[in-house]
């Protein structure tokens, strides 16, 4: 809260990048997991409309998922605060590297990764989208997930409310453990493979 939150990055930028910026290079090298892949298979099945995500870490678009919803933003861009700019990871990267905080090449003001940081509010485009393939879900399919973060823990309880059904693949208790249809909670690599071996 100290670090990621906007106002502290609108404080001091040079301060939030140098917390920030070995996080953000960390995620450059990662790779998606078979679970990941999973999602993505079932999505060029057609079993999958959609998949939203309060990841910021690009793996499902990498792991070839087409239609991704991204609640929370991604780290491939980040973005100039004034002028709107923005500027792709490869080249945020590059300016980390050589000047500590990178700046909007148009007019010198700090980028900000395009996520969101604590106090700001969530994309209303990405959540409309979340909202609309939830309500239309006859099936939504939580992976991972403890389902305790809003407004994305809500969507379960809409494609309830809207007839659909609900399947958990993830390991702990969640709210929604009474109302699933089917709650796997071992790893999810090995649930969502076995899913995969049985709709073969």
């Amino acid at each position: 809260m100290e670090v990621a939150h906007i106002d502290a990055f609108r404080r001091d930028p040079d301060r939030f990048w140098s917390f920030y910026s070995e996080r953000f290079v960390s995620l450059l090298d990662k790779e998606p997991n078979p679970a990941h892949e999973a999602v993505a298979e079932l999505e060029r099945r057609g079993l999958i409309r959609g998949v939203i995500t309060q990841n910021v870490d690009r793996l499902h678009r990498k792991a070839g998922t087409r239609r991704l919803v991204e609640v929370h933003g991604s780290i491939e861009h980040s973005v100039c605060l004034q002028c709107g700019g923005k500027v792709h990871i490869d080249r945020v990267v590059e300016l980390v590297q050589q000047a500590g905080t990178p700046e909007c090449l148009a007019c010198i003001a700090p980028l900000k990764p395009d996520v969101v940081l604590f106090g700001e509010m969530l994309p209303e485009a990405a959540l409309a989208e979340a909202h609309d393939l939830a309500a239309e879900a006859d099936l939504m399919l939580c992976i991972g997930s403890s389902l305790e973060v809003y407004p994305v823990a809500s969507l379960p309880e809409l494609t309830r409310r809207s007839g659909g059904r609900i399947a958990l693949v993830t390991q702990g208790p969640t709210p929604y453990d009474g109302e699933a249809d089917v709650k796997l909670d071992g790893d999810v690599v090995e649930e969502l493979r076995a899913v995969l071996a049985a709709i073969q």
